[in-house]
C-alpha cells in the first residue's frame, strides 16, 4: 500500500526518480494516492498518525499515547456508545460531561484527503461546538473512510443516511491541530485540537 512510504519514509527507487525526471517541468504532476495526500495533509495540519493492520495495534498504541501524556486516570468523553462497547476491555473511566473530561474518543464519519481534515457529525458530537469539546482528541478511523473530498463525504453520510433512515445533523470537519503559537492567520478564529488519529487497514 503506498501509505507505507509516506509514514516510514520510504525513498523513491532510481525508476521512479527518472520517470519523474523524464516528464519536463510543464508537465502535470503526478495526482498521488488518496491515502499518501491524506497523510501529507493531515501532518502538515499538525496531526498525529498511527497507522495499525489490527485492532491489537489498534489497542496498544491507544495505552501509549495514555501512558505518553498521564491519562490513564483520567476522564474521557466518550458519546459514542458503541465505541465505547468496542474498547470496553480498555475500561474507560467515561463520562458523558465534557467539563468533567480531559480528553475525547471518537470516531469520525470519513478522511478528508485534499486537506487532510476529518469530517465528523452529530453521530460523533451530538450538537456541540467543536470549542466545546476537549483540547485532546483521540479518533479511530478505518483506510476505507478516505474520501478525496468534501464534497465526496458529504454524498456518503447522505447514502448511509438513506440506509438507517437517519439523517445526522452537526456536520463540520476537524482540520487545525496545531497549539494556538503555531497557527497562522488562515485559521484565526478556529478550534484548534491536539488530534491524535489511529487509523486502521480495513481494504
Amino acid at each position: 500500500m503506498s501509505l507505507f512510504r509516506k509514514i516510514f519514509g520510504l525513498k523513491n527507487t532510481p525508476e521512479e526518480t527518472i520517470k519523474n525526471e523524464e516528464r519536463g517541468k510543464y508537465m502535470p504532476e503526478v495526482k498521488l494516492p488518496i491515502d499518501e495526500q491524506f497523510t501529507i495533509n493531515f501532518k502538515a495540519n499538525g496531526g498525529k498518525f498511527l497507522y495499525c493492520e489490527n485492532m491489537q495495534e489498534i489497542q496498544q498504541n491507544l495505552k501509549f499515547i495514555l501512558s505518553e501524556n498521564n491519562w490513564q486516570n483520567e476522564k474521557v468523553f466518550i458519546y459514542d456508545e458503541q465505541l465505547n462497547q468496542l474498547f470496553k476491555a480498555m475500561d474507560f473511566d467515561a463520562t458523558k460531561k465534557v467539563s468533567e473530561s480531559t480528553y475525547f474518543f471518537s470516531t469520525c464519519e470519513y478522511l478528508i484527503a485534499d486537506d487532510g481534515s476529518l469530517l465528523i457529525s452529530s453521530n460523533q458530537i451530538a450538537e456541540k461546538k467543536l470549542k466545546e469539546l476537549p483540547d485532546h482528541l483521540i479518533i479511530f478511523a478505518t483506510t476505507s473512510q478516505f474520501v478525496q473530498n468534501i464534497g465526496e463525504g458529504l454524498r456518503g453520510i447522505k447514502h448511509k443516511s438513506k440506509q438507517n433512515s437517519k439523517i445526522p445533523t452537526n456536520i463540520t470537519t476537524i482540520k487545525h491541530f496545531k497549539t494556538i503559537e503555531d497557527k497562522d492567520f488562515l485559521s484565526y478564529g478556529s478550534s484548534s485540537k491536539n488530534l491524535y488519529l489511529l487509523l486502521l487497514e480495513d481494504l
